[in-house]
């Protein structure tokens, strides 16, 4: 890696694997601090809710590992730092901000269509939460095939697709990985609220009708902000709900 890659990071690329995130809970008890998990194939990637998440060479594939993280409501926090880094590595590659958006809980837009997913998943030791991953995918050659898709999903793009720019997924990490460090640093140090302000100027479809399903439920209104606990707040019929965890539709 460049002379840009953060201070007290590790980095650990990896060959053929089943997945990123199950070697992050396998190696974890081997980092002492944050680090970058990347692998040149996984057999068995994973997405949200277990779904799985397709990769097609050219593409980047990555978890990050934080170790010794463990309150839970700052964890999940870390999807807002994510997702602003990954709109920095973005706009630093393609130098289009207007481009990309941010859409809650966890993906990144370019042209209104989604490019980059994030997934958190816990790690605990006797019901406590010991650390965090955070498995991230960017459709940087290509776009995977939009027909597994849930209905009313946004269909993938990618970013040679889009923009017709080129760029390799180790140079892709060179851009992420600092720019995660920085949000991080600016959430430790701050907490959430700048952390909130900047995400919410890159979101998308503020002020619009969205529709969140959360298990066993539906729930639409007019997507009013994020609050401070990093909840959606909707106005509905029946008053304002703040969800905690949904996938949201447009």
């Amino acid at each position: 890696m460049s002379g840009d890659w953060p201070h007290g990071y590790g980095y650990l690329p990896l060959g053929e694997v089943t997945s990123t995130l199950d070697e992050a809970r396998a190696r974890v008890g081997e980092m002492s601090g944050p680090t970058w998990i990347t692998a040149t194939h996984q057999t068995a990637a994973r997405g949200r809710r277990g779904r799985p998440w397709s990769n097609p060479a050219g593409n980047f594939a990555g978890t990050l590992v934080l170790p010794n993280l463990t309150d839970p409501a700052s964890a999940a926090l870390r999807s807002f730092t994510t997702a602003l880094a990954l709109d920095e590595a973005l706009t630093t590659l393609t130098g289009r901000p207007e481009a990309f958006a941010l859409k809650w809980p966890n993906d990144v837009l370019l042209n209104g269509s989604k490019l980059a997913g994030i997934l958190l998943e816990s790690l605990t030791e006797r019901g406590h939460l010991t650390g965090l991953v955070i498995g991230i995918g960017v459709n940087l050659a290509s776009a995977p095939d939009p027909g597994a898709l849930e209905p009313g999903a946004l269909a993938p793009v990618s970013l040679m697709g889009e923009t017709g720019l080129s760029v390799t997924p180790d140079d892709f990490l060179e851009a992420l990985a600092p720019a995660f460090a920085r949000w991080e640093a600016q959430l430790r140090q701050y907490g959430f609220a700048p952390i909130r302000t900047a995400w919410l100027a890159r979101a998308a479809r503020i002020g619009e009708t969205v529709t969140a399903r959360l298990p066993g439920d539906e729930i639409t209104g007019t997507f009013r902000t994020v609050d401070e606990a990093g909840h959606l707040v909707l106005s509905t019929p029946k008053g304002e709900r703040a969800i905690a965890a949904g996938d949201v539709f447009f």
